[in-house]
């Protein structure tokens, strides 16, 4: 992975100073392979956590929520809709979170969960919700297809709605209680493993420019809709 977060301090990194001795390394839990790979091309060299990775994925999913939002807001008769980008916003829900995150935790996360007897309502509930955004994402792609009259929009509003009411809490509990915990269900080798893997898989799907690519789509969308510019959230009065 290309980014990283600064606040875990479960984060593999690795730092090199250009002009400095190549046996002067400053490391932080990082593994011995890409300590070796760092030495040998005295090169800078990030590597991201299965949680951090997870997390930013989050930060997509409620940009995503935030073209949604801004949408169905607008409470335009269905020939004004932007369902293009409508449509191309639910498409990415479907298949980066629904068809990639989504699966991670599925494959993954609550597994490590489940097979240490611990949170295991809490991953039940998820799993559930999993299959409903979904279902929500299909009904979405489906309303969009056929946007022709008022009662096609309020379906639709509802179906939107319903996927941003869900998903909201859903990301919350996963980022503040499941992720932060996962060191403590599987071995650290497991845990520094896992993120490897991910990066994996995230390039075998998405190619070379992975998860920055996906975030280069978000924002293409924001722009179309005008909310990209973050400024314009900064209230005019505090």
């Amino acid at each position: 992975m290309a980014a990283s977060r600064d606040f875990d301090p479960t984060r593999r990194t690795l730092l090199t100073t250009a002009g400095l001795s190549t046996g002067y390394l400053l490391t932080l839990g990082c593994p011995a392979k890409a300590k070796e790979n760092a030495q040998e091309t005295g090169k800078e060299e990030t590597q991201v956590s299965a949680p951090e990775d997870l997390m930013r994925e989050h930060d997509v999913l409620h940009r995503i929520l935030l073209i949604y939002r801004r949408i169905v807001a607008t409470q335009a008769p269905p020939a004004q809709w932007p369902v293009k980008t409508l449509t191309e916003s639910a498409k990415l829900a479907q298949t980066f979170i629904e068809g990639y995150h989504q699966k991670l935790e599925e494959d993954y996360v609550f597994p490590a969960f489940e097979k240490a007897g611990k949170m295991t309502d809490l991953t039940a509930v998820l799993r559930q919700q999993h299959d409903a955004a979904t279902r929500l994402t299909q009904a979405i792609l489906k309303d969009a297809d056929s946007l022709k009259e008022p009662a096609d929009a309020e379906r639709l509003t509802q179906h939107v709605n319903a996927y941003v009411r869900m998903y909201e809490p859903h990301s919350a509990r996963e980022g503040s209680v499941l992720f932060v915990a996962l060191h403590t269900v599987v071995e650290p080798k497991e845990y520094d493993e896992m993120g490897d893997r991910f990066e994996e898989i995230e390039h075998k799907k998405f190619g070379e420019s992975g998860f920055e690519g996906v975030v280069n789509q978000v924002a293409a969308m924001e722009k179309t809709l005008g909310i990209y510019d973050l400024a314009q959230f900064t209230p005019k009065q505090v």
